[in-house]
């Protein structure tokens, strides 16, 4: 409804402008033949009226089925029998409706066919530029599903990998019989139903991730105890702030996947915070650069998967640094939260 009513409104500024613009069609009284020039005035206004019928047969159906085709001589031959058709019904407005005398084809031609090329013009870039704004509306469509697509896929990868190391450490528990085994089930249900449902958003509280992360990192701290040194430093955040879900954890699997074993002092470091709408978070854990680094089956799946998710999500609001220094191996992201 909106669109026709914009198509009426535009129809009607357009034919009521050259009237508008005329300063002397109001001055039919100083004429001798006052009858002649109102017929004359009418059968213009009625002319200028036949060109919606060429506007639309252009933009719906010539344009389409025959400019689109490259098929040209058809498409010149069809509004060659439009402006015809146009030309006819003029003739029939000048003669017999009007009654007025002394018709001219050349005279008629001269009048018709500057406004009708103008019509023909008009319908056309119309029909070109509407199905260009249609088209890239499905492009950015397409682009939209297609991306989350990826990103739905990315995250399930990441999913194995996280179950994968928890049942590791159920089984260290169940091993070493620690009573921390059944509080332990506890919290892996808890972090199980947060990704299961909530992750299926696209974006989460960040206090949500943050209460994640520490779970996690509750659970590591039950593996390892005093053996690996943890230190913690997560920031509350205030609610207007959100986050893609499970994107911080692949660094903290990182770290104790990487940080722990044929290590001669472990050490781990985590710290989260935002200031002015900008996320700063950091994983530090030491590394021996003398050994030789054993890749396995399972290693870099999850940093692999964040870089490609910080990527399509932020573009150039987030910063991702990776390196080592002095035997650590640091992870410092920044994201523009806003």
């Amino acid at each position: 409804m909106k669109r026709v009513l914009t198509h009426i409104g535009v129809w009607v500024v357009a034919l009521s402008l050259p009237y508008l613009l005329d300063s002397h069609h109001g001055e039919s009284h100083h004429h001798d033949n006052d009858a002649v020039y109102r017929a004359f005035f009418y059968l213009n206004f009625v002319t200028s009226l036949l060109w919606v019928a060429p506007f639309y047969l252009t933009a719906y159906v010539l344009t389409p089925r025959l400019f689109y085709r490259r098929q040209y001589a058809a498409y010149v031959g069809c509004l060659a029998l439009v402006l015809g058709a146009v030309l006819l019904v003029h003739f029939l407005l000048f003669s017999s409706f009007f009654g007025l005398e002394h018709f001219s084809v050349k005279g008629a031609l001269g009048f018709l066919v500057p406004p009708f090329v103008l019509t023909i013009a008009v319908a056309t870039a119309f029909r070109v530029v509407t199905d260009k704004m249609a088209a890239d509306r499905l492009v950015h469509e397409r682009q939209e599903e297609n991306l989350k697509t990826e990103l739905s896929f990315l995250r399930s990868q990441i999913n194995p990998h996280f179950i994968f190391n928890i049942l590791n450490n159920l089984v260290a528990l169940e091993q070493m019989k620690s009573p921390e085994l059944g509080p332990t089930i506890l919290k892996l249900s808890s972090l199980m139903q947060y990704m299961l449902y909530e992750t299926d958003e696209e974006r989460v509280p960040m206090n949500k991730e943050v209460e994640y992360l520490e779970s996690f990192i509750d659970l590591q701290r039950q593996r390892f105890g005093s053996k690996v040194p943890i230190t913690v430093s997560l920031d509350r955040t205030p609610n207007i702030y959100e986050i893609e879900p499970m994107l911080l954890i692949p660094f903290v699997e990182n770290a104790f996947k990487h940080g722990v074993g044929m290590i001669g002092h472990p050490s781990i470091d985590i710290g989260l915070f935002v200031a002015s709408g900008v996320l700063h978070f950091t994983v530090r854990n030491r590394y021996n650069p003398n050994s030789p680094e054993v890749k396995d089956k399972t290693s870099g799946i999850g940093l692999g998967n964040v870089r490609r998710r910080l990527k399509l999500l932020y573009g150039d609001q987030q910063a991702l640094h990776i390196h080592r220094q002095d035997s650590w191996f640091i992870v410092d992201l920044q994201i523009n939260l806003h």
